[in-house]
C-alpha cells in the first residue's frame, strides 16, 4: 500500500473584516493539549496561521477522519480567541505588512524577499507521497507534471484579495510566482541531475535553502515522498482529502508507468498553469497529452480515466468520483466564496468559513 499524508495550513481571520488575527499562538498553545493532535501541530510563516502535519494515512476514510477532527477542534479554539479559522488560499483582505512569527528563518525569508512579503499572506496544501527510492521519486516526479495544471484548477481557492475579486481563481498561485522558483519543476535525467541542480540554487536569489524551492512539486527533503504543492488550501476536509487521494493515485500510477512519458515545452506548460490559476474549473484547461484545450470538466474526467485502475487498487475510487462529481457540480472553492460574497457579503464569507470548519449547523 502506497501511504500519504498532509500538511493543511489554517489562517485566523477576524469575523467582521476577514482580515489576519494575530492569535496563532495562543490557538496552537491549547491544540498541543489534544494527544491527538499535539504532535502534529507547528506555527508557520505568519503569526496569524497555524500548520498541521499529519500522521501517515493509508485510505481515504482514515484521512477524512483525522482531517475533520483537526479542522473541528483548530475551528473551535480559534472561536474561543475571537477568530475564524479559514482554510483559504489567501485572506479576504489584509491591511499594512503582516506579523511574523518569531523565527530566525522566517525573518530571513522575509528580508530577502523584501516587499514581496507584504502580499505573501498564502495558505496551502501539501501532499506528501510515498515512494519506494528518491531515483523513481525523481521518475514519477517528471511523469506528473502535464497534470499539474489539472490539480490546480481543481484546487483553486483563493479569488479574493485585498478585498476585491482577483478575477482568478488561485491568486495565492499568482503571488507564488514572485518567488525564486515556482511553477512545475524541469524534467530531470534523474536522481544525481535532481541533486545537481536543486543544490545550484541554494543561496541564488531567495532560495537560502532546499525548504525554500517552491516548485508545485518536488522530492521532500525530510521524508522518501514525492511532496505535491500545488494546492490552495482546501474550503472544507472532502475536498482537501480529494486531492490527496488524487495525488496518491496520480504518483503511483507514474510508478508503474502507467503515465506517459510525453513532455509539454516548458512554456506551454507554463501558460497551463497560469490558465488554470485564472479560470479554475470555470472555463478550459489543457488537455494532457493532447494539448487542447477543452472543457474543465472534460479534463478533470481524463484525469480520473487515466488513474482509474489505481484509485481502485487504492480501494479510493467511489470516494474520488463522489467527490470530483461533487465538485465540478458545486465549483470548487473560489466558486463557493464567490457565491457567498455574492449573496451576503463578508457575513457570507464569514458563515461559509465557519460551516466548513464545523462550528455552525449547515440545515440553519
Amino acid at each position: 500500500m502506497t501511504t500519504f499524508g498532509m500538511e493543511e495550513e489554517l489562517m485566523l481571520l477576524k469575523p467582521d473584516t476577514l482580515e489576519p488575527m494575530d492569535v496563532a499562538a495562543p490557538v496552537i498553545a491549547e491544540l498541543i493539549e489534544d494527544p491527538r493532535l499535539g504532535p502534529f501541530m507547528s506555527r508557520e510563516f505568519l503569526a496569524s496561521q497555524l500548520e498541521y502535519s499529519s500522521p501517515i494515512f493509508h485510505d481515504a476514510q482514515e484521512a477524512m477522519e483525522a482531517i475533520c477532527e483537526f479542522r473541528h477542534r483548530a475551528a473551535e479554539a480559534a472561536e474561543r480567541h475571537g477568530a475564524v479559522a479559514a482554510s483559504i488560499g489567501m485572506p479576504f483582505a489584509a491591511r499594512g505588512d503582516p506579523t511574523l512569527s518569531d523565527a530566525a528563518r522566517y525573518r530571513k525569508v522575509a528580508s530577502t524577499y523584501a516587499g514581496v512579503t507584504r502580499d505573501h499572506q498564502i495558505n496551502a496544501l501539501h501532499v506528501h507521497v510515498a515512494v519506494p527510492s528518491r531515483a523513481e521519486g525523481v521518475d514519477a516526479l517528471n511523469r506528473i507534471r502535464p497534470w499539474l495544471p489539472v490539480l490546480l484548477a481543481m484546487s483553486g481557492n483563493s479569488p479574493f484579495w485585498h478585498g476585491r475579486d482577483t478575477g482568478f481563481a488561485s491568486w495565492r498561485s499568482m503571488q507564488m510566482r514572485r518567488w525564486t522558483t515556482s511553477g512545475c519543476p524541469p524534467v530531470f535525467a534523474g536522481e544525481e541531475d535532481y541533486d545537481r541542480r536543486l543544490a545550484a540554487l541554494i543561496g541564488v536569489g531567495g532560495t537560502p535553502d532546499v525548504a525554500s524551492v517552491a516548485w508545485n512539486a518536488r522530492i521532500s527533503q525530510n521524508n522518501p515522498t514525492v511532496e505535491i504543492r500545488v494546492f490552495d488550501a482546501q474550503l472544507d476536509a472532502e475536498q482537501s482529502v480529494l486531492m490527496a487521494v488524487l495525488s496518491r493515485a496520480l504518483v503511483r500510477a507514474a510508478l508503474d508507468g502507467r503515465l506517459g512519458d510525453e513532455q509539454p515545452d516548458p512554456e506551454f506548460l507554463d501558460a497551463s498553469l497560469w490558465q488554470a490559476t485564472r479560470d479554475g474549473l470555470t472555463g478550459e484547461l489543457v488537455h494532457p497529452p493532447s494539448g487542447e484545450l477543452r472543457p474543465a470538466a472534460e479534463v478533470v474526467d481524463a484525469l480520473l480515466s487515466v488513474i482509474a485502475g489505481t484509485l481502485e487498487r487504492m480501494g479510493d475510487a467511489e470516494f474520488a468520483a463522489t467527490s470530483a462529481s461533487a465538485l465540478i457540480e458545486n465549483g470548487g472553492g473560489a466558486e463557493r466564496q464567490r457565491r457567498a460574497w455574492a449573496e451576503a457579503g463578508a457575513a457570507g464569507l464569514t458563515r461559509l468559513l465557519r460551516e466548513a470548519g464545523g462550528v455552525l449547523d449547515t440545515e440553519r
